[in-house]
C-alpha cells in the first residue's frame, strides 16, 4: 500500500516536472511563438484580458500533457512494483488536476481541448503502468 502511494505521488511529482519543464524549454526555444502564447494566456487569466488560442499549440500542449502521462504512470508502477494500482491513483490525481487547469482556462480555450486533455490523461497513465509490465517481461527472456 506504502509504494503504491509513493508510486502515485512520485509519478505526480514526474508528471508536473515534464509539464513544467517542456512548457519552460519550448518558451525558451520559440519566445515569439510559444513563450508568448503562454505570456498572453498567463496575462487573460490574471487580467481577465482577452486570448485568442492557436490551435497547433493547444495540439501541442495534449500530446505534451499525454507523453508526460505515460512517462509518469511507467514511474509510479515502477515505484509501487505493481502495474495497476499506482498508475490508477496517479490517474485519479491527474484528472483532479487537469480539471483544476480545465476550469482556470474555460473561457480561454475551446472545449475540444479541454475535453481531449482530460480524456487523455487517465488512460495515458495506464499506458504507462503497463509499459512497465511489458518492459519487465522483456527483461525477463
Amino acid at each position: 500500500m506504502i509504494r503504491t502511494v509513493l508510486g502515485a505521488f512520485a509519478g505526480f511529482i514526474a508528471w508536473l516536472i515534464v509539464w513544467f519543464g517542456t512548457e519552460q524549454i519550448l518558451a525558451a526555444i520559440g519566445p515569439e511563438w510559444y513563450g508568448a502564447h503562454q505570456q498572453a494566456f498567463e496575462a487573460a487569466i490574471i487580467d481577465g484580458g482577452q486570448f485568442t488560442a492557436n490551435t497547433t499549440l493547444l495540439l501541442i500542449q495534449i500530446g505534451l500533457a499525454s507523453i508526460a502521462a505515460i512517462i509518469s504512470g511507467f514511474l509510479a508502477a515502477l515505484i509501487a512494483g505493481e502495474n495497476k494500482r499506482a498508475p490508477l491513483v496517479l490517474g485519479f490525481l491527474l484528472l483532479a488536476l487537469g480539471l483544476l487547469k480545465v476550469l482556470m482556462s474555460w473561457p480561454y480555450v475551446p472545449v475540444w481541448h479541454h475535453v481531449l486533455f482530460l480524456a487523455l490523461l487517465m488512460p495515458m497513465a495506464l499506458l504507462g503502468g503497463k509499459r512497465k509490465a511489458f518492459a519487465a517481461s522483456e527483461n525477463v527472456e
